[in-house]
């Protein structure tokens, strides 16, 4: 009988800037069997951002058709007019098929995703060391006018009030240790779950047990 399982729902979130995406690439080259989930969104692409490998990008009409129509596992109006959400098809096909897959959200999505999928999700919150770092890294992507970067800013202060939803939560000081951590939550997901298919094994075959062994035991008794 095959023991096929579901994949590891890796959420992954934090402030804008905190370098989640650069942990989530450190994992995926020591486990490139690792999916990573591609989301929508109304905004623009930046520089070298290429069209089904960062985002699908899509109009606002387009959005909304997806969300009336019930095809987006999660989304969330970031900023105003600017929305992002993950394609529900893909992730729910992925974990079927046993895959394991990571969603790079943000604090919104990944409570939405948390109520949809519930325990299967495991929620990982990236944190800065401090908020003058967090503050640095933003300016030093010069992708914000400063009234965006006081939103982005504004914004991660209430993203850290959430921190206690989260499953786990690492400190990206160092990328090597943040990564290694990022690693780590993967691999015990893992274990976890391969604890819980044990146990419906051991139980399938206990009952199995029983039910072959019952007549001899009928059988001796009576004798």
């Amino acid at each position: 009988m095959s023991l096929q399982h579901s994949g590891i729902l890796l959420v992954v979130s934090g402030p804008s800037g905190v370098g989640k995406g650069t942990l989530i690439a450190g994992v995926r080259r020591r486990h490139p069997e690792v999916r990573l989930s591609v989301s929508c969104t109304t905004r623009p692409p930046r520089p070298g951002e290429q069209e089904g490998v960062d985002y699908f990008f899509v109009s606002a009409e387009e959005f909304d058709r997806l969300c009336a129509q019930g095809c987006l596992l999660e989304w969330a109006e970031v900023y105003p007019g600017l929305r992002y959400g993950t394609p529900r098809k893909p992730v729910e096909e992925a974990l079927a098929r046993g895959e394991d897959i990571v969603l790079e959200i943000d604090d919104q999505g990944a409570h939405s995703v948390r109520r949809v999928m519930g325990e299967r999700a495991v929620l990982v919150f990236v944190a800065p060391p401090s908020f003058a770092e967090l503050r640095r890294r933003l300016a030093d992507r010069n992708t914000e006018s400063d009234e965006q970067l006081q939103a982005r800013l504004i914004t991660a202060r209430q993203e850290i009030s959430h921190l206690d939803d989260y499953d786990h939560v690492i400190v990206n000081d160092q990328i090597e240790p943040a990564t290694a951590e990022l690693e780590a939550v993967l691999v015990a997901a893992r274990s976890a779950q391969r604890a819980g298919r044990w146990q419906a094994l051991r139980d399938r075959l206990l009952a199995e047990a029983d039910a072959l062994l019952r007549p001899s035991a009928e059988v001796a008794s009576s004798g």
